[in-house]
């Protein structure tokens, strides 16, 4: 609050009046008398400076590194302003919003030095009424003459305190204080400190803006560049900086932004170059050729203001990598882990080291072979791995390596041009930093084999039809039903890529070997199936359990879910029977399997093959199953 000079000795006449009598003179200013009243309240001594509240060391320096872009803001401007402060006597102040001093400029205040007053407290209940309590309480400039302040020792000069308000909450107060020499022009002192004010609100609004589109800036999933005519690159991004760390590229200053003239060989023909001609690009696939290696990016490039020539003084790059494109398409799909290892149930001591060797080897960075019979839960396997690996924030593709012709399968693995300009990524490079499930890999055909051998051991790929070298970081889980090793050793399978994917192996017992974990396998397999659809838990009576644990189980565990959700889905009480339980699933035991192959089929693979076991679950004799077999052109086990 701007106000007009008053007599100093009235001020003293009320100020005395009020200290000796209580008694508060009309002519006092409102805000003044309050201020007077609660430092009386508060037990103030008015006569001389009492000892302040002050921080240590230790606190005063965080505190000015807390808030270092408000003193380093003061210091710059006080550097201009030095010489009015020495004319006219001036000391200026930075507290904070605690009132504590973080800063204290020219000459001694309170006849204090600046070393002694920085650290230490002022606010009402330390030193009574001053131009900062009344500013700090009602949020204004003020202006307060030295017989108005509380403390009588301070009273030889005048103070002005102002609110520094970032976003409408009181941040700092800043206060000039007069030793008056001569006569003290207030409209110039005044003016000053509203000056400040505004400044210092406005610079430290515009960091905060700033910090805050910083952290959004780095947050971001893309790489952001603001680049000048020359290919200097005068901003990034956190991603930014880590990808033009990787070229290489230091400017002359050293601060590690590179001029993309030096380090980009084909800068030339890059939308960026384009972009200085006048010509955007949105969401263009380019790609970058360095020294070091090649990058594909999908690349925004926007020109910024141009002069009156219409020339653009410079422009935005944001460029997304497309294998961290590619990283999070896979997961928006859902190419993430959906099991753990700790979901895989079991107490058999052949299941407990296979899980815990699974575990030791899920963190290392070595290719993992898994083998077991069909249905014994290697896919499972493979997803607790991956979830327990260091690559389980990474991408978790799935290859079957079976039913495809070898071309197929090939461009399926490696990717394929489709066209001069125009290709698509393969399985390894989608699983680029996680990891690619290979199933049934006794199955990949021998020249994909040899290939893929070669691009796991040299880490360098190329997509079917292309000679663009591309980089990968893929981590292999494979699956086999047989023994892998053997069929290497009869040259069904290819030694060079067995030796790399065998480093690790892991073997997935059959379910007959760990018949103590069915009841414990089918209860959990109940409590997924009633959690997934919203129903109430069925329970296996004891007999029930007995009956599953007795059964070989020949398609493992895969069978048995599906004969204990049929059971599940198909039993109206809360509790299931032994008469409950169809070991051929959800295939009914009647006649349709002598005129549906699909039917008979599916009891085959439920019976795993076995005539005699077939027979009992038909009630057939053997004769007339292998009349069937014959019609049906299936082998006979």
């Amino acid at each position: 609050m701007i106000r007009e000079r008053r007599s100093k000795e009235k001020l003293e006449y009320y100020y005395q009046r009020f200290v000796r009598d209580e008694i508060i003179d009309p002519n006092v200013h409102p805000w003044v008398a309050t201020a007077w009243q609660q430092s009386r309240a508060a037990g103030v001594p008015h006569d001389v400076m009492p000892p302040l509240t002050r921080l240590s060391k230790g606190e005063l320096l965080s505190r000015q590194e807390k808030n270092d872009s408000a003193i380093q803001y003061l210091n710059d401007f006080y550097r201009e302003i030095r010489e009015f402060f020495n004319i006219y006597n001036l000391s200026l102040l930075l507290l904070d919003a605690d009132c504590y001093v973080l800063k204290s400029y020219s000459l001694p205040f309170f006849q204090k030095t600046p070393g002694q007053i920085e650290g230490a407290r002022l606010a009402e209940e330390d030193i009574g009424a001053s131009s900062i309590s009344i500013a700090r309480e009602h949020r204004v400039p003020f202006l307060l003459f030295g017989p108005e302040m509380w403390i009588e020792e301070c009273q030889m000069g005048d103070a002005c305190s102002a609110p520094i308000l970032i976003d409408g909450q009181m941040e700092y107060l800043i206060t000039l204080v007069s030793v008056e020499q001569q006569a003290l022009p207030y409209s110039s002192v005044v003016s000053l400190l509203l000056s400040m004010k505004h400044a210092m609100e406005s610079h430290l609004s515009i960091l905060t803006r700033l910090k805050a589109q910083q952290a959004i800036l780095d947050a971001a999933p893309f790489a952001v560049y603001h680049i000048m005519p020359g290919g200097e690159v005068a901003y990034t991004n956190k991603l930014g900086q880590s990808r033009l760390a990787g070229i290489g590229g230091t400017d002359d200053s050293g601060s590690g932004l590179p001029n993309l003239n030096d380090v980009v060989l084909n800068y030339r023909h890059t939308p960026i170059f384009k972009g200085f001609n006048g010509v955007p690009s949105y969401n263009k696939e380019v790609t970058w050729i360095t020294p070091r290696k090649t990058y594909e990016d999908i690349t925004t490039v926007v020109p910024l203001e141009r002069d009156s020539d219409q020339t653009v003084n410079s422009v935005v790059a944001v460029s997304l990598p497309i294998e961290d494109l590619r990283t999070l398409v896979a997961h928006a799909v859902g190419y993430t882990a959906r099991y753990s290892l700790a979901s895989m149930i079991g107490e058999a001591s052949v299941f407990v080291t296979a899980k815990e060797k699974a575990a030791r080897v899920a963190r290392n960075q070595y290719p993992i072979l898994l083998q077991g019979e069909a249905g014994t839960g290697k896919e499972r396997m493979a997803h607790g791995i991956h979830q327990a690996s260091t690559r389980a924030a990474g991408p978790l593709i799935a290859l079957k390596c079976g039913g495809l012709p070898p071309e197929r399968l090939e461009e399926e693995l490696f990717g394929v041009a489709d066209a001069p300009d125009a290709s698509r990524p393969g399985k390894l490079e989608l699983a680029n930093g996680g990891t690619l499930f290979m199933d049934e890999i006794e199955k990949l055909p021998k020249s994909v084999a040899v290939r893929l051998a070669e691009v796991l051991s040299s880490r360098v790929m190329r997509r079917v039809g292309e000679e663009v070298e591309r980089p990968i970081d893929v981590r292999i889980i494979a699956a086999c039903d047989s023994d892998l090793k053997r069929l290497t050793e009869r040259g069904a399978f290819q030694p060079e890529l067995y030796e790399i994917i065998a480093k690790n192996v892991v073997r997935v017992p059959a379910l007959r070997t760990r018949r103590e974990d069915i009841p414990f396998l089918a209860e959990h397999i109940i409590s997924e199936v009633a959690e997934q659809h919203q129903i109430s838990i069925k329970k296996i009576l004891p007999e029930t359990a007995e009956l599953l644990k007795s059964y070989d189980w020949p398609g493992n565990i895969k069978q048995l879910q599906g004969v204990v959700e049929h059971a599940f889905f198909n039993t109206a009480a809360d509790e299931i029977r032994p008469e409950d339980i169809n070991l051929m699933g959800d295939i009914r035991p009647d006649t349709s399997w002598k005129e549906d192959r699909d039917v008979f089929i599916k009891a085959w693979q439920a019976a795993g093959g076995n005539i005699s076991r077939l027979a009992n679950m038909l009630d057939v004799s053997r004769v007339t199953l292998y009349r069937y077999l014959k019609k049906y052109g299936l082998d006979k086990a």
